[in-house]
């Protein structure tokens, strides 16, 4: 199996079109805001997904420049993450540094953790040192993912555990 991680592209086509369908539209907190839309607003999504990769400040007073990857197995797209810039005081109490999701018929094959680990190395890149991720406590395999990745709970909460991961394992 080989993995590839490449960064959202204003001209994805299909393949991607195609497995951001299969993603439900919230999955486990993910927001996979592509679900549902037709073939020609995904192109428009695209375009505000690579000015968000672009931005430097907060937009509309709350975003946070993000930017959106694609994980490749073997030639073919089974997942997305979305690596935040930096973190406001709201997302560090529910969203965090990283959110991720693995099409469901590809999970349990170890591409998340790949993912996240890639995701890490794009935010060292970054200057990002510690990433915060909140993971729903039913998110068993999430939480599985993220101490494999070296993840430490700092605490946790009915809503959340809050994992910290340091960037340059």
């Amino acid at each position: 199996m080989t993995c590839t991680l490449k960064q959202l592209s204003p001209c994805d086509g299909h393949d991607i079109y195609d497995m951001l369908q299969r993603i439900p539209a919230d999955e486990n907190g993910f927001i996979n805001d592509a679900h549902g839309m037709d073939y020609a607003a995904f192109h428009a999504w695209l375009l505000k997904s690579d000015r968000s990769a672009k931005q430097t400040g907060l937009e509309n007073g709350w975003r946070v420049p993000s930017t959106t990857f694609w994980l490749y197995a073997d030639g073919r797209p089974v997942g997305i993450g979305k690596l935040r810039h930096f973190l406001t005081d709201a997302l560090r109490e529910n969203g965090g540094h990283i959110g991720c999701a693995i099409v469901p018929e590809e999970r349990g094959k170890g591409y998340g953790t790949i993912l996240l680990r890639a995701l890490l190395d794009c935010a060292r890149e970054m200057g990002i040192n510690r990433v915060l991720v909140t993971i729903r406590p039913e998110n068993a395999a999430s939480l599985k993912m993220a101490l494999k990745n070296g993840g430490v709970i700092k605490r946790s909460t009915p809503a959340h555990h809050y994992v910290v991961l340091d960037t340059s394992r």
